[in-house]
């Protein structure tokens, strides 16, 4: 039961995750006047930090990041208990591959909920791409001790492995992968293989 509650919880963070990000990734099918629209929403109601939560969304949909981090900033001022707010910062920072803000906004996320498998996940991203690999390892294994299938958690563990020079570390994730998700694992061997020339 305990193992069904572990994966239950870990496909909901990866679920979470893929959410996340494609609401900042993907230029989704957006009205024309939609960014229009929403300013005038939060000129109408200017302590509504849910209203500058959506425009934060929409300017990052258009890859408008500086007005999106203005945007959460300001909702995050009206209310500093929104949590969204603070990892949305984290992802516009990070999507602007200014990935030292990244590691400010998702220790700050962390700070909220320590033992949260998909914050300690983010945050570990960032310092992966800093190059800091000690530190991003110690955040995917932390990652994966409070959800044992988060299989990007130990796809990216691996990546720090190798990088770090703990091929044999990399190797076992990439054969506990081999039976979990075969395209992870394929892709991981070729990093694998990378990383060991």
């Amino acid at each position: 039961m305990n193992n069904l509650l572990r994966h239950s919880k870990a496909a909901l963070l990866l679920l979470f995750t893929l959410i996340t990000l494609s609401s900042l990734t993907f230029i989704t099918a957006c009205k024309p006047d939609e960014i229009n629209s929403l300013q005038q929403e939060v000129w109408k109601n200017p302590q509504d930090a849910t209203s500058f939560m959506r425009l934060g969304g929409a300017f990052a949909r258009h890859q408008r990041y500086e007005e999106a981090s203005d945007a959460f900033r300001k909702a995050l001022a009206i209310n500093p208990k929104l949590d969204d707010a603070v990892h949305a910062l984290g992802a516009v920072a990070f999507k602007q591959k200014k990935y030292s803000d990244a590691v400010i906004f998702f220790q700050k996320h962390l700070d909220r909920s320590p033992k949260d498998s998909l914050r300690l996940y983010n945050l570990g991203n960032a310092y992966m791409q800093l190059k800091q690999f000690d530190k991003a390892s110690t955040l995917y294994n932390e990652a994966i001790d409070n959800s044992g299938s988060f299989m990007n958690a130990h796809y990216n563990l691996a990546v720090c492995y190798a990088n770090t020079g703990h091929n044999k570390e990399a190797q076992a994730i990439y054969e506990w992968l081999l039976k979990k998700n075969n395209y992870l694992a394929f892709s991981l061997k070729k990093h694998i293989n990378n990383e060991t020339r």
